[in-house]
């Protein structure tokens, strides 16, 4: 198998296949790499995948689009060491009978874990007790904190990562409630979860976190309706994107001190530095850190590798992505 490996010489390239998964790679057939520091331009791309039959891709790799896939009668596999293979390929690839494989679920599950870690953080506010023992105070007698016990948790969306949320959050005395055009009535039964309208969950739950996909339809969907009548004292996560909420309304909730919040995405990355989130006391800004968590990604290659050779032994695959998902999945 001729592999094509897209992603440009640099930290990135080196965290995601160091020495040994390059080896691992090799294994599977000769390999080309990217030779330069920059993105592949289309007609470099065209000219680099000509007899390529893996290509194993990274953040920002152009499109396959009609000339790249004209220009690649024997490509057979993509393989996206990102997660969202939506910004990279359409129904076209799939009709041409190209599978495509990426770290979706790897990543889902890391940043799944980064939801239940900003919960924990922000419930028991961490942060602020951090800081008075660094300023050498202590807790006073009035200091007070939350646990995940006994909340009402609201996920909006129910795709891999709110998935892996919920089975995050399946020690705790917690009770479900789920968003989504996807979750049937049924399904929630055996999740032993409540399907919810955004009504509800904005208005019942204790904790609120985000799980659409960047999507067209989707965008400014948690608005200034939804974000008045979240009740005082809850938690609002955002671990999606921020095209997903209305920012303005979002501030201007917020600085009624009413209910807290933990954004790890914004509409405009890096967060401008004088942006109100930065210095409202009762939100926790993280710079798009709740996951995938770098030591993963020698791993994602890896586990690619695995189902190249999969792929390549007939076998059964466990990163595939069909495209009644990809269509679905976030858009950047």
């Amino acid at each position: 198998m001729n592999i094509l490996v897209t992603i440009p010489q640099g930290a990135v390239r080196d965290s995601f296949i160091p020495e040994w998964a390059a080896e691992k790679l090799a294994a599977l057939g000769p390999v080309q790499y990217n030779k330069t520091t920059q993105q592949l331009t289309k007609s470099q791309f065209i000219e680099a995948i000509k007899d390529v039959e893996v290509c194993v891709t990274g953040w920002g790799t152009p499109i396959f689009d009609a000339d790249v896939l004209d220009a690649a009668p024997k490509l057979r596999v993509i393989a996206h060491t990102g997660g969202s293979v939506q910004p990279y390929v359409d129904e076209a690839v799939y009709q041409r009978g190209i599978t495509v494989l990426s770290g979706n679920a790897i990543y889902a599950r890391s940043v799944a874990e980064g939801v239940l870690a900003y919960m924990l953080l922000a419930l028991r506010q961490i942060p602020k007790y951090i800081d008075i023992v660094r300023d050498g105070g202590w807790r006073t007698e009035t200091d007070t904190s939350k646990g995940l016990g006994n909340k009402r948790i609201g996920l909006v969306g129910f795709g891999a990562i709110a998935r892996n949320v919920l089975e995050f959050l399946a020690p705790f005395d917690v009770e479900i409630f789920v968003y989504s055009g996807h979750l049937t009535k049924g399904d929630a039964e055996s999740l032993n979860v409540k399907k919810a309208t955004l009504e509800e969950i904005f208005t019942d739950c204790d904790i609120i976190s985000l799980h659409s996909a960047q999507r067209k339809e989707n965008e400014k969907m948690i608005n200034e309706t939804l974000l008045s009548m979240i009740k005082p004292g809850a938690l609002f996560i955002n671990t999606a994107r921020g095209s997903i909420v209305d920012e303005e309304a979002l501030i201007g909730q917020l600085e009624t001190r009413r209910f807290s919040a933990v954004l790890d995405v914004f509409c405009q990355e890096p967060l401008p530095a004088d942006s109100p989130f930065r210095s409202l006391d009762n939100v926790i800004s993280m710079p798009h850190m709740a996951g995938p968590t770098t030591d993963l990604r020698p791993y994602v290659t890896s586990s690619l590798a695995d189902d190249i050779a999969r792929f390549m032994a007939n076998e059964n695959l466990q990163h595939e992505i069909p495209w009644s998902y990809a269509k679905n999945m976030t858009t950047s």
